[in-house]
């Protein structure tokens, strides 16, 4: 099994906010792959939607714990898929990485995302697939912002055009995963 969660916050203020780039995706993802409807899981804290692809079956999870404490609901979805052959990855914003970059990257530390590092608290591992998507943007006029206040901005006109190169580019490193492998997909995305 491979358990996709997209990171963001369910609150729909945050609906198209930097910050709301993992269920971006995610809906992307489903949409184009012809999954079920999202339906919210109490039990698991997430939306969810399943299905299968190449042989292989995908659950797909929005945690709804708001992102500090998206550990909390990746932990319960895990501990349900609990087979030593489930694949988890992580789809999330990164502030370090520049709009339109995406890294692949595998057991690695947070960098400071604390969604990432929620995950990592509950899980007690780093070992997990993580697409990291860039965020950071120039500001012409010098402004510097807070990390909170900044991945919480909407995205602007010109960068939401960036935005759909970046969804469907992240889709389709998630599609070479699942058919292909990790090291495809790190070999393919990861080039400086």
């Amino acid at each position: 099994m491979i358990l996709l969660v997209g990171l963001g916050n369910p609150d729909k203020k945050y609906q198209n906010t930097r910050h709301n780039i993992g269920f971006r995706i995610i809906d992307n993802f489903a949409q184009e792959n012809n999954f079920p409807e999202f339906r919210l899981s109490p039990k698991f804290k997430a939306e969810t939607s399943e299905g299968n692809l190449n042989g292989k079956k995908i659950l797909l999870a929005k945690p709804q714990t708001f992102m500090n404490e998206s550990g909390k609901s990746v932990k319960i979805l895990s501990n349900f898929s609990n087979t030593t052959r489930t694949v988890l990855v992580v789809i999330h914003d990164d502030i370090d990485l520049p709009l339109g970059k995406i890294k692949v990257s595998e057991n690695r530390g947070s960098a400071g995302h604390k969604g990432v590092q929620s995950i990592i608290d509950e899980l007690k591992t780093k070992n997990f697939l993580r697409f990291r998507i860039g965020i950071k943007t120039k500001q012409s006029d010098g402004t510097v912002y807070q990390c909170e206040d900044f991945v919480l901005q909407k995205f602007t006109k010109e960068e939401e055009k960036i935005l759909k190169e970046i969804i469907k580019k992240t889709c389709k490193a998630i599609d070479i995963v699942i058919k292909q492998g990790i090291e495809k997909a790190m070999a393919e995305y990861n080039k400086s």
